[in-house]
Formats: structure tokens, C-alpha cells, sequence
């Protein structure tokens, strides 16, 4: 009897966590298509909570607040839109294909992502937490990624700072979606932000 009492405690506490990791995981769900939709600032709890099917407080068990929230909506999205990988970039010998062909890649999941992309870019002043969370994720990938690009071309000093500026403008969300909106395809517009690297390469 022990034996059997002890199975199905475990069972059911399996059973419990999994059904805890689903409705995480259907609140997480809710309140990203909820941000893609209408924006972080106008989502409300009770919104997040009717989209899912839970109550209102389910969601604040959960996540207390946005600070929790964010770090699972972002985990959702990009479980379905995964950023693209540049692994194969950094094999190119030359570091001006590597840029080319990063924005290639980049801008082509900016394509993918804009109407997400837009909306939470576009609130990051209004919404403290929001910009919190894109300072020490999304920003900081960027910057190293400006900066394994930018070191590939072997400068130094102001150069090497000037070169790494413009690649970091280059990666940037809307750098890509000005050039989209000038009607460049995202093979074009990573060939003319690649191309203008040549103006801080070639200065004596």
C-alpha cells in the first residue's frame, strides 16, 4: 500500500507541474500576441487573463509583474521566431562579406518580426520595465555582435571606433526598417550599409 500511495503522489505531483508549465506557458502565449497586437503599455492583466482562459490572479501567481513577464513573453516569440544564426557568417575570410551578410540575415528576420519588433522598440521610453528587460538582452546582443563584426577588419583606435559605430547603426531595427521604407529589398539594403563600412576602412 505504501508503495502504491507513494506512485501516485508522484504522479500527481507530475501531473500538477505539468499543468503549472502549460498554463505558464498559455499566459506567456497570450500576453505576446497581446503586445504584438496592442502594445506592452495597453496590455492589462485582465486582457492577458481573458485571452488565456485563467483568472486574473492565476496570471499574478505567475507573473507578478512585468519584470517576470517579459523574460517568458520573449522566451514564447522567439520559440516561434528564432533569431537567425550567424554562425557560418563569422567563417567568411572577408570581414566586409561577413557585415554583408549578417544584415542579409538580420534584416531579413526584422522582415519577419516587424510588427512585434515595432511595437516593443517603440515603447521602450514609456515603459520602464520594457526598456530594462531590450537594455540587457536585445542592445547588449547587438553590441557584441557590432563588435565581433567591427574587429574582423583589424583596426585601431578612432578608426576602430568609427567602424564599429556604423556597424552598430547598421544592425539596428530601424536603421533596416528606414531603408525598407526607402524600398530596398534586404539583400539591397544590406549591400549599401555594407558598402558605406569603406568610408572609415579606406580613411588614411
Amino acid at each position: 500500500m505504501n508503495t502504491t500511495s507513494s506512485q501516485k503522489r508522484k504522479y500527481e505531483l507530475k501531473a500538477r507541474a505539468r499543468s503549472q508549465r502549460e498554463t505558464r506557458e498559455r499566459i506567456a502565449a497570450a500576453a505576446a500576441e497581446l503586445h504584438q497586437e496592442v502594445g506592452v503599455g495597453k496590455t492589462t492583466v485582465a486582457d492577458i487573463a481573458r485571452r488565456a482562459g485563467v483568472q486574473r490572479l492565476t496570471v499574478y501567481n505567475h507573473f507578478p509583474g512585468l519584470e517576470e513577464l517579459l523574460p517568458a513573453c520573449s522566451a514564447h516569440y522567439l520559440g516561434q521566431h528564432p533569431r537567425p544564426d550567424l554562425a557560418a557568417v563569422f567563417e567568411l575570410e572577408d570581414p566586409k562579406e561577413r557585415v554583408r551578410a549578417a544584415l542579409a540575415r538580420l534584416y531579413g528576420w526584422y522582415r519577419e518580426t516587424e510588427p512585434m519588433s515595432a511595437r516593443v522598440q517603440g515603447e521602450r521610453d514609456s515603459v520602464p520595465e520594457l526598456e530594462a528587460w531590450m537594455s540587457k538582452t536585445v542592445d547588449v546582443q547587438v553590441g557584441e555582435l557590432a563588435t565581433g563584426l567591427a574587429a574582423g577588419f583589424g583596426l585601431r583606435g578612432r578608426r576602430a571606433d568609427r567602424l564599429r559605430a556604423l556597424v552598430r547603426v547598421a544592425l539596428d531595427f530601424w536603421t533596416w526598417r528606414c531603408l525598407a521604407h526607402e524600398g530596398l529589398d534586404d539583400p539591397a539594403a544590406a549591400d549599401l550599409m555594407a558598402d558605406s563600412l569603406s568610408a572609415v576602412t579606406k580613411e588614411s
